[in-house]
């Protein structure tokens, strides 16, 4: 097995080869503007650290969010890309579980929660680092408040809002190194991993303005 595992969901621009056993090679930089520019040179860092070309890889892992639009579908258009020219399969896993999976929080209840913009956050509560109880959400960190109460809270959006986590812990944003961790303990177990579509839990900010006007030549 190796796996080549990255993410575009959060500022982190991550990527990180797993063999299996453990990540072999990985690359992070945090950089919310420049996902495209980032994410191709990352890959062949890694592959040229490990020693490994691309046509080494037998599986692609890709975090499917929940995040913003145009990051997120960075990361997923090239895992999809990838997968295609390599004959190999995508995994999807949610990018709030492998922040959850890196926390090194022993016992549970902990919540996740990432930077949505807006005054909002993406979060999920966990029972464990294994373990998400529900689906992963979007809300203002005020009206959650009596949610997350009295729990440890990991990721950006929690160290963003104190007031409603104030136990926030790092890491602040998710490692390709710890989906690909992730992956390859729930595929030695059988186990179904997610589709790689993206996870947006809302509209896109680009809309087509209303009362468009068709301007067609004469």
């Amino acid at each position: 097995m190796l796996l080549l595992a990255l993410d575009t969901a959060t500022p982190a621009v991550t990527v990180a080869l797993h063999d299996g056993s453990s990540v072999i090679a990985e690359s992070s930089q945090v950089d919310a503007r420049r996902h495209g520019e980032l994410l191709l040179p990352a890959v062949d860092r890694v592959l040229a650290e490990a020693g490994l070309g691309l046509d080494a890889v037998t599986g692609i892992v890709a975090g499917v969010g929940p995040g913003p639009y145009t990051g997120l579908r960075v990361g997923l258009m090239t895992a999809d890309t990838f997968g295609l020219a390599l004959g190999v399969p995508v995994h999807g896993v949610c990018t709030l579980d492998g922040l959850a999976y890196a926390s090194g929080i022993e016992e549970g209840p902990f919540v996740v929660a990432t930077d949505a913009r807006r005054k909002e956050v993406y979060w999920a509560r966990y029972d464990d680092v294994r373990t998400r109880v529900g689906e992963p959400a979007v809300d203002r960190p005020a009206d959650i408040a009596a949610e997350v109460a009295g729990v440890p809270a990991v990721g950006a959006g929690a160290l963003l809002y104190p007031d409603t986590f104030p136990d926030a812990r790092a890491p602040e944003h998710v490692s390709a190194a710890a989906l690909a961790a992730l992956a390859a303990e729930r595929l030695a177990a059988g186990e179904e991993l997610l589709e790689p579509r993206p996870l947006y839990l809302r509209r896109p900010d680009a809309q087509v303005p209303k009362n468009y006007k068709v301007v067609t030549p004469k």
